[in-house]
């Protein structure tokens, strides 16, 4: 099925990991979908998992599916929480969309350890300190 999609470039779409908060003993994180196009997109589909090796051993979580109708030009969705655990595999977010009639789809993927301080901006749109992939 991947080989019917058309080969149309995602641009101005970027999927961020923000901390929330944090307290002495936790940070929170959330995952957000960023639409930095002029336009919204539509019938926005991501599936999100975790994947690598942990202690010697390969790790996989489930794949989760989330759904939004519309994202508008200019604004976030919330994806999910993230846990900290998961930091130190490759966690994967595949976005897929409709501009009109054109599909569009890209794999973002967070690398091990690259959901760090150091790495932290301040993400557009959102407002927040994280990481983000564009």
């Amino acid at each position: 099925m991947i080989k019917d999609l058309p080969e149309n470039t995602v641009t101005d779409i970027a999927v961020a990991v923000a901390l929330e908060g944090e307290n002495a003993e936790t940070k929170t994180f959330h995952v957000y979908l960023i639409n930095l196009k002029n336009e919204p997109i539509e019938n926005v589909l991501i599936t999100s998992k975790a994947y690598g090796e942990k202690n010697g051993e390969q790790v996989k979580t489930s794949t989760l599916r989330h759904m939004f109708p519309i994202v508008e030009n200019g604004t976030y969705k919330q994806i999910e929480m993230i846990d900290e655990e998961t930091f130190g595999l490759n966690n994967e977010y595949w976005v897929s969309y409709y501009i009109g009639t054109q599909i569009y789809d890209k794999k973002f993927i967070f690398l091990p350890e690259s959901i760090i301080d150091s790495n932290f901006i301040k993400l557009p749109v959102v407002n927040k300190p994280g990481v983000m992939i564009k």
